[in-house]
């Protein structure tokens, strides 16, 4: 059984420190420990909790967190929420958090990327799509969802690059002013689709990329995913599109050496998960070769 995302929160401020609460695992590379390098390697100090602890990445998670407590003083410009999160409680706990730290700094920018699930499948209880479209949605910046993720939360069957675009349109009206679709399958085609609404009222400025698939699975992707959009958002916080191609571009060199290196030692790829090479592929997270380009619609 394939392991679900796990929770991620990070703050980065205005100095370029964030703040990473996520799950942890001691092998493999998934949650904290598949997004704090790559924010450390573009140049953001980053101080993580570890909301729990597993040996490994599992395919039933339970994530619980007790107590943890952020300064007042903490001044914060960005936070962003990913990952899996079991009940409506702890989802509660994270919106308490956001609140608490948008009456410190009412600029703050919340990026989520809320996993509900994947290919059809649920990872968490049916109730909790709702409490995301009510609660969470209207109050993220930037929302990451999967192909999957945007159709319940729009409630629209996404079968078309235009079903991608105005599914990001029915989440721009309910609070995001920034959206990416990681990844959608049409035809036999993987390809993300970004919305930036810069101007309320106004149509987004919207694109897409073309994502080559490679025939392998591969753990915490999702979460590398969106600390990408997060550190290259902050970057170039007007230029989503940007952003995306830097993202998108990283990873693929990425998932590329994995599936190299795999194939190198005799692994048969298709037998199980495999752990990305996060470490060896440190020069491709801090300066990506743009190979995946944004076209404009």
């Amino acid at each position: 059984m394939a392991p679900p995302p796990i929770l991620a929160i990070a703050l980065p401020s205005d100095t370029g420190r964030i703040l990473s609460i996520q799950s942890h695992t001691v092998q493999g590379y998934v949650g904290n420990k598949s997004a704090v390098f790559p924010l450390q390697l573009l140049g953001y100090d980053v101080e993580p909790i570890n909301s729990v602890q597993f040996s490994n990445h599992t395919g039933k998670l339970l994530i619980s967190l007790h107590s943890n407590r952020l300064r007042p003083e903490t001044r914060v410009s960005h936070f962003q929420g990913t990952g899996y999160i079991g009940s409506v409680s702890f989802l509660n706990t994270v919106l308490k958090v956001v609140d608490k730290l948008r009456s410190i700094h009412p600029g703050l920018t919340y990026v989520c990327d809320p996993v509900l699930g994947d290919q059809g499948k649920l990872y968490v209880p049916e109730e909790m799509i709702s409490v995301y479209r009510e609660k969470v949605v209207p109050v993220a910046s930037m929302l990451t969802p999967n192909q999957f993720e945007a159709e319940l939360l729009t409630g629209l069957r996404i079968v078309s690059e235009q079903d991608g675009r105005e599914a990001c349109n029915i989440l721009h009206a309910a609070g995001p002013s920034k959206v990416v679709i990681t990844s959608i399958n049409i035809d036999d085609n993987l390809l993300l689709i970004g919305s930036h609404e810069k101007e309320k009222g106004q149509p987004p400025a919207q694109f897409r990329i073309s994502i080559p698939k490679i025939p392998a699975y591969f753990t915490g992707t999702g979460d590398l995913m969106t600390a990408l959009l997060l550190g290259w958002s902050n970057k170039y916080p007007d230029s989503l599109d940007k952003a995306a191609e830097l993202s998108v571009s990283s990873l693929q060199a990425l998932l590329v050496r994995t599936l190299n290196d795999y194939t190198r030692a005799g692994h048969d790829i298709q037998s199980s998960s495999l752990e990305i090479r996060l470490i060896q592929s440190q020069d491709d997270i801090r300066n990506p070769e743009i190979k995946y380009k944004a076209q404009i619609y």
